[in-house]
């Protein structure tokens, strides 16, 4: 099972993520945190992503599908993958999907999790990670998914399963929805 959670920032994709690779016992793959140890460890892709980073730039497209590309077939041959934080935007989008399927590794469900504006703002304002957290922040923030994210969901409507989940329930119910979700996809790819 491949699997690529959307939603907006604070609505859980991280906790279902980890959820969803415990429960069918395949990889959780988080593009922050691979960044993140690539730059520790001072791999090739990780000093050139600092470069664009210690510059606040975003790090390009092409490096992120770089860095994503072992991890993901190594996933999908040991069963498969859960993968958050990337893409962002259609466009995005549209080069991993070409990517994948070209390795035989597309994302077979594509799974947002739905969360109302007002949950989202009081979830990130309660986790406040910094300064930087301020309603502000926070609504330009949620304005920035909604331009360039939120769109992505058309475009994997097309290409894989889209499951839809009310990400405003508790945990464990978002959970619950999610797998119940999920395995109905399996069943009906049987």
């Amino acid at each position: 099972m491949r699997v690529l959670m959307i939603g907006a920032p604070g609505a859980g994709k991280g906790t279902q993520g980890v959820r969803v690779a415990e429960h069918y016992g395949i990889t959780h793959i988080s593009s922050g945190d691979l960044l993140r140890e690539h730059v520790r460890d001072g791999s090739a892709i990780g000093v050139e992503a600092q470069r664009f980073v210690g510059r606040g730039d975003l790090v390009p497209d092409t490096l992120v599908l770089e860095m994503l590309r072992e991890p993901i077939v190594a996933a999908s041959a040991s069963g498969g993958y859960v993968l958050d934080g990337f893409p962002r935007t259609v466009q995005q989008a549209e080069a991993a999907h070409r990517l994948t399927a070209e390795l035989g590794v597309e994302v077979q469900a594509a799974v947002h999790l739905d969360v109302s504006r007002d949950e989202l703002v009081r979830r990130l304002l309660a986790r406040g990670r910094g300064t930087d957290d301020t309603r502000e922040v926070i609504e330009h923030r949620l304005a920035v998914y909604d331009e360039k994210t939120l769109p992505m969901l058309q475009f994997y409507a097309g290409r894989a399963a889209l499951v839809r989940v009310d990400g405003d329930q508790p945990v464990e119910a978002v959970t619950a929805e999610l797998l119940e979700r999920l395995e109905e996809l399996r069943e009906a790819a049987v």
